[in-house]
């Protein structure tokens, strides 16, 4: 940020522009030592003039900084506690469950165990509360509630599949909801609607009334959908009306409850013995006989089937007589002592009042008499799963975060109080049912009993009609609540861009409003519409909602536990151990309400987290499992320090050393696939590369090649890490990533390089002698104890879809160096592309050795090692050196001899690398007969003397021709022959092996023999497709022991 040339300053999105020039010529004068980070590092003043609202904040997440970036001013949230988050968690909490099923709840499970019920499920929205409180007080929460709160600390992975299942609830509930209304409607308001006629059997009025809720709930829901899309301000208006309707309704209970101790409502109960008659079955008078003109009653031919008196009639009705009771006996009847127990029923049992006598007939009843039946099997464990989705609704304050004038006091506090309101509300109304009406018409879950009338509604003052207007409305009200919350999260989800095929689902119309995912709430809704049993619908969202509370707690836990820096809630009032209680709690919840339920929702919660992982959520939330992560590597990591590793437990931990061209393209990618192939996507593999230059100056040069080798890793499919080092020489950041690389006990213990076949040839016209990287790599991977493998002509070796079909990998292990040798053979067997090739293991023996003793020894070993392999003994004969030996010996020190003493310019190097080149292709030419062995050839000194005079003459400076009179050294004449002689050997006998493995030799320990080790190991490989040079770390990594 330059003052002095007249430029105008950058703009910032950090920098407060509002400041005139007078305070910029102040604050750069004062800060002058700064203003070279202006730019990214804003002054204090202009950070702190955007903290006035927290839609202005600088946020590290990308969505929120776009967000900002939008011209127009939103209106500032005004909503408090009580109207933004305790009464839209009260409307959610609060609804069908608690008017349609408490009663009978209470009568199956008795108040004492339906007290354990409701506790039960409140403690678990109690702790889940607590813990969603401190993790929508750490910071702001911006809209998507709980879906965001759970991705953002757990990353995208969890939050996706938790995402998901918290809108399946959603929606499910809005089917609930929607069936909980036409049950309302048909059974309550208006059972004439009914569309089909059943038989006169509990079986076939159950069947029928089913189809007419699946007729009408599709109807509703079709109409619900139409208002929600037509306009969610619609929706949000009534949404007042309908939480009056429901305070309005529980009010009229507690009244009526209270009325009952002085003057209980007139509802009889007609019963046979202590069964319980259906009352739409009493046509005249709960009697069996009457003194008017037809004696019997309607009764009478139910049971006998005739109207005469000398009929044959039921045994049981025969041995028991009519009597009524009353069905509200009121608050101070002292009822409660006989509903305080348990009394579970089965499919098709009456339903029986304890207390009262009777004769007890052999049979039992038959489902076309007129008793009350009950429809389902009951236990503990279904009541738990029906009654829990009437406390979910605990997330409607924090969804509306970006509604609420200070979110982070108003969330807890109006999120608890409201828990708080309803729980006190259930425990009291349980109570209150079980202290006011009798067993028989509580466990009468359709209030058969009572004419039809609904449980409740008897209860309630001054009309049941209170109730079953104010429950109707407040039903149809939730369900509307549902289906305009359940696309919003879907879209939330779409819009993060984490589920790649929900991404249809972000779009909607101008106004934002989510028309696709409307349209995939209805269809998902229109399921469990089509399940048509309240009874049903209502385990599954509880799985969903039970799975979601779980992670929230979990969120919370984790992020107490790992103490991750970030983590300051405002709400102090948690503890980990509290959300370590609710996460068991929904855990164990799931379970008991609906084992194979919670099976399904952890399967479905399973597949969407490895989906998410799979296609690689490109999302960083500074979530809670990276924190967990680096907790887990941190403590493997020191343990791993602990000792070294067990020769058992050794495996190649890689590091392959790339080289990249001028255009930045890897110029050997076969060598990342040979790494793949090796490593089998096991264990650490490093994929390093180093770049020219000055690091300051090569820094965006440096993170283009890191791009580069991560894009070939995908590509290769190989799981590990990049590294790219900057430095002034090749052969110095080659070093430097060998010493550094890796971290405690994850170091890399083996470098993989490829084969410099340019090394004849220097890159730099400055230097003398070419880079011979690959000599001093072998110094330092041997001061660092590492192996090495140099694959020669890796462009030969296959690729992963090109499986070799048969064939062998031989190796030639002519010094042990640590086991090496037969470890990666076996490796490289477990992976596809080499699965099916052989093994044959050749040794050289000298004329000292006993090669059939050495054969059996090698077996034996084998055996041991657990290693199927063919076993052959080479013997080296000795012999003299030939004249090609010896000529090729003198060349190779010529060569060397000449740059040392000489700067040749770029032109005359390749002049005298393309006269090496042609001598040596001569020279091959005439010493190779055919394609499987070298013979020996004996070269006159006529021919010698002639082929210097014709290619030094005039290709080469003054003095090269004094070069061409000195005689080669001693040592490296034997050398050379070593090379040659094995070199003949080993193309003898593998020429036709997929892969040769053999022992790399060391280098000279003076440098300036570099070039003389590069033609020896050139000489060792020649004429062989697929070479892999291995030298050992100096540690045994192969065993015969268990």
């Amino acid at each position: 940020m330059d003052q002095g040339d007249g430029n105008s300053k950058i703009s910032s999105v950090y920098i407060n522009n509002t400041h005139g020039v007078d305070d910029d010529d102040f604050y750069d004068r004062n800060l002058a030592l700064f203003e070279e980070e202006m730019d990214t590092r804003p002054k204090v003043s202009s950070l702190l003039s955007r903290l006035a609202n927290y839609t202005n904040l600088t946020q590290g997440a990308k969505e929120h900084e776009e967000a900002e970036n939008i011209g127009e001013k939103k209106k500032s949230p005004q909503m408090g506690t009580f109207m933004g988050v305790y009464l839209p968690c009260l409307q959610n909490i609060f609804g069908v469950i608690l008017f349609l099923r408490l009663t009978w709840v209470v009568g199956t499970a008795g108040v004492l165990q339906a007290l354990c019920i409701v506790f039960i499920c409140c403690c678990c929205t109690m702790l889940t509360a607590i813990s969603m409180s401190a993790i929508a007080t750490n910071g702001v929460v911006p809209a998507g509630g709980s879906y965001f709160m759970i991705s953002r600390s757990l990353g995208p992975e969890f939050g996706g599949a938790v995402g998901l299942c918290f809108y399946l609830g959603t929606t499910f509930a809005g089917a609930m909801y929607i069936l909980g209304a036409i049950e309302i409607l048909l059974m309550y308001m208006a059972p004439k609607a009914a569309i089909f006629v059943s038989p006169l059997h509990p079986e076939g009025e159950a069947a029928a009334m089913l189809n007419d809720m699946r007729v009408y709930g599709s109807i509703c829901l079709l109409l619900m959908s139409l208002l929600v899309f037509v306009g969610v301000k619609y929706v949000n208006k009534l949404a007042s009306v309908f939480l009056a309707c429901v305070i309005l309704s529980i009010i009229s209970i507690y009244i009526g409850a209270l009325v009952s101790a002085f003057k209980p409502p007139h509802f009889p109960v007609c019963m046979l013995g202590n069964r319980t008659i259906n009352a739409h079955e009493i046509h005249d008078q709960c009697a069996k006989i009457i003194q008017i003109k037809d004696p019997t009653t309607y009764l009478w031919q139910q049971f006998c089937h005739s109207p005469e008196l000398n009929a044959s009639c039921d045994e049981y009705f025969i041995w028991n007589n009519f009597s009524e009771i009353e069905g509200i006996p009121g608050l101070a009847s002292g009822i409660i002592s006989e509903n305080l127990w348990s009394s579970y029923l089965s499919k098709g049992d009456v339903v029986e009042k304890g207390s009262l006598s009777s004769s007890h007939a052999a049979h039992p009843a038959s489902t076309r008499q007129p008793y009350v039946f009950a429809d389902i099997t009951t236990s503990f464990t279904l009541l738990v799963g029906i009654f829990f989705p009437s406390v979910t609704g605990i997330m409607a304050g924090s969804n509306r975060s970006g509604d609420l004038k200070d979110a982070q006091r108003s969330i807890p506090v109006g999120t608890i109080l409201a828990i708080l309101t309803t729980s006190i509300v259930y425990l009291s109304n349980v109570v209150l049912f079980g202290a006011c009406i009798d067993g028989v018409v509580l466990r009468d879950k359709f209030g058969d009993s009572v004419k039809g009338y609904l449980v409740v509604g008897t209860l309630a003052w001054p009309t049941p009609w209170v109730i079953v207007i104010g429950s109707f409305f407040s039903t149809c009200g939730a369900g509307l609540q549902s289906l305009t919350g359940a696309p919003r999260l879907l879209q939330a989800i779409a819009k993060d861009n984490i589920i790649p095929f929900l991404r249809v689902f972000g779009h909607g119309k101008a106004n934002g409003e989510p028309t696709w995912a409307l349209l995939l709430t209805a269809l998902i809704a229109e399921l469990g519409i089509l399940i048509a049993s309240l009874d049903l619908v209502a385990p599954i969202l509880t799985m969903f909602f039970l799975m979601c509370y779980l992670f929230v707690n979990l969120a919370c836990a984790l992020q107490t536990l790992l103490r991750t820096p970030n983590w300051r809630p405002r709400f102090s009032y948690y503890h980990w151990t509290l959300s370590f209680l609710g996460m068991t709690v929904c855990l164990a919840l799931m379970f008991i309400s609906s084992w194979y339920y919670a099976i399904i929702a952890m399967v479905i919660a399973g597949m969407i987290y490895k989906y998410i992982e799979y296609h690689g959520a490109e999302k960083e939330w500074g979530d809670g499992i990276r924190g967990l992560s680096l907790s887990a590597a941190r403590y493997a990591l020191l343990r791993l320090e602990e000792g070294p590793p067990h020769t058992k437990n050794w495996r190649p931990q890689l590091l392959v050393l790339l080289k990249l061209d001028e255009d930045a393209h890897v110029k050997s990618p076969r060598l990342l696939t040979f790494a793949s192939q090796l490593k089998a996507g096991k264990g650490l593999t490093i994929v390093g590369t180093v770049v020219s230059g000055n690091f300051l100056q090569s820094y965006g040069e440096a993170l283009a090649a890191e791009q580069t080798l991560k894009h070939l890793m995908d590509k290769e499919r190989v799981k590990g890490f990049c590294q790219c080092i900057v430095a002034q020489k090749p052969r110095e950041g080659i070093s430097h990533m060998i010493q550094s690389s890796g971290l405690g006990g994850m170091k890399p213990n083996t470098v993989v390089m490829g084969w410099p076949h340019a090394w004849r040839q220097s890159e730099d016209p400055r230097l003398t002698a070419p880079p011979l990287f690959l000599s001093d790599t072998v110094r330092v991977t041997t001061a660092a104890h590492q192996a090495l493998l140099v694959p020669k002509n890796i462009s030969l070796f296959p690729t992963n879809s090109e499986p070799c079909a048969d064939g062998y990998i031989d190796v030639w292990w002519i010094v042990h160096d640590g086991g090496m040798l037969m470890l990666l053979p076996f490796l490289l067997r477990q992976h596809k592309v080499w699965r099916k090739c052989g093994m044959r293991i050749f040794t050289v023996a000298q004329m000292e050795d006993n090669s059939i003793q050495m054969k059996k020894d090698l077996a034996t070993f084998l055996y041991h090692l657990r290693i199927e392999a063919e076993v052959e003994v080479v013997e080296m004969h000795d012999s003299d050196i030939s004249a090609y030996t010896y000529e090729r010996t003198l060349m190779m020190e010529q060569r060397s001899q000449m740059l040392r003493q000489m700067r040749l310019s770029k032109s005359d190097r390749e002049k005298e690398a393309q006269l090496v080149k042609d001598r040596n292709s001569m020279l091959r030419s005439a010493s190779i007969s055919d394609h499987h062995r070298r013979v020996q050839m004996t070269w006159t000194k006529e021919k010698t003397s002639q082929y210097r005079i014709t290619h030094s003459g005039c290709s080469t400076p003054e003095g090269f021709r004094d070069m061409l009179s000195i005689r080669p050294d001693h040592s490296n004449v034997r050398r050379m022959h070593t090379a040659v002689k094995l070199n003949e050997v080993i193309v003898n006998k593998s020429h036709d092996a997929r892969l040769v493995l053999l022992n790399m030799p060391g280098p000279p320990r003076n440098s300036e023999g570099d070039e003389n080790y590069m033609e020896f190991l050139e000489v060792l490989t020649e004429g062989l497709e697929r070479v892999l040079l291995v030298r050992g770390g100096g540690s045994e990594v192969i065993t015969i022991y268990s």
